[in-house]
């Protein structure tokens, strides 16, 4: 549990680890007790169809999570990956005639929430995601994926927020093992007074967390104006609908303040940090 700068209580969470239960290097044992011994307050094991229910392993609490998927490695015919996360239940699936949609329909059916991962990597087109319904969030940021230069689906999301899908964004390893990278780089941090599944799944869904790969941030709007308030970093970000914005990019030495004017015209603002060892957070979107 963190205490943020504003006083708030704070659980950190990773909603994306894969183990030997499928294409993991680690047994679930064993990434249990690294993302506890990393500062992460519980984690979601996320194997490909194979579902892991809530618990505990290695002295750390375990959310229940999945990863389905549909297609294989041409985007041109469509690459879903879908993470099940705080489901009551294996959601009930084939994998032989799954779709994206029923992937999505049976999450929900099984009271979870259907993620769509790493849509860089994917190359999920504005489109396609546009055609299906029922994400609650997505990644932005995907840890794993910077192995092919695609970690950050930043230019997707604000394509799907022009859209009109304001998805909850979420930072996530996709840990698979130590050769990719030897410890957990990627987290959410989730506002909330309890650790239960339950407090945890309504905070995603009422964006009351912050993604991020080190840094804090926390974005507000005060009259007419997007604050940010973070933890140092050397430059500080507002992302809109609006393809410019004089007053977007504030850049220097420990900024931990800044504030956005908004603009005529703006439908909606999300921000990002960068510290100087280039860790960076990201704030979900604030409709305007």
């Amino acid at each position: 549990m963190f205490v943020d700068m504003l006083g708030k209580k704070r659980f950190k969470l990773g909603l994306h680890q894969h183990t030997s239960l499928s294409d993991g290097a680690l047994s679930p044992e064993e990434v249990a007790a690294l993302y506890r011994d990393n500062g992460y307050d519980a984690i979601a094991i996320t194997d490909h169809w194979c579902f892991y229910p809530e618990g505990e392993l290695s002295g750390l609490p375990i959310l229940s999570g999945a990863e389905y998927h549909v297609g294989f490695r041409d985007a041109g015919e469509g690459v879903f990956h879908i993470l099940c996360l705080f489901a009551d239940h294996a959601p009930v699936l084939e994998q032989e005639s799954a779709t994206a949609q029923g992937i999505i329909n049976a999450i929900h059916e099984a009271g979870g929430l259907a993620v769509l991962a790493h849509p860089a990597w994917s190359m999920n087109t504005t489109e396609r995601v546009k055609a299906l319904s029922g994400f609650d969030a997505t990644e932005i940021y995907n840890t794993v994926s910077h192995n092919v230069r695609r970690a950050d689906s930043s230019i997707l999301v604000d394509h799907y927020a022009l859209n009109g899908m304001l998805f909850p964004l979420l930072a996530a390893d996709d840990f698979h093992g130590p050769a990719f990278f030897p410890k957990p780089v990627s987290f959410v941090m989730v506002e909330s007074e309890e650790l239960s599944a339950a407090a945890l799944r309504a905070a995603i869904l009422e964006k009351r967390f912050y993604a991020s790969t080190g840094p804090e941030i926390h974005l507000r709007r005060e009259g007419n104006s997007m604050v940010v308030d973070c933890s140092p970093a050397h430059e500080i970000v507002f992302e809109s609908n609006l393809v410019f914005s004089p007053h977007r990019t504030v850049v220097g030495e420990a900024l931990t303040h800044a504030v956005y004017p908004i603009n005529e015209g703006e439908r909606f603002v999300r921000a990002y940090v960068t510290d100087a060892d280039g860790r960076q957070a990201f704030s979900n979107f604030i409709e305007i």
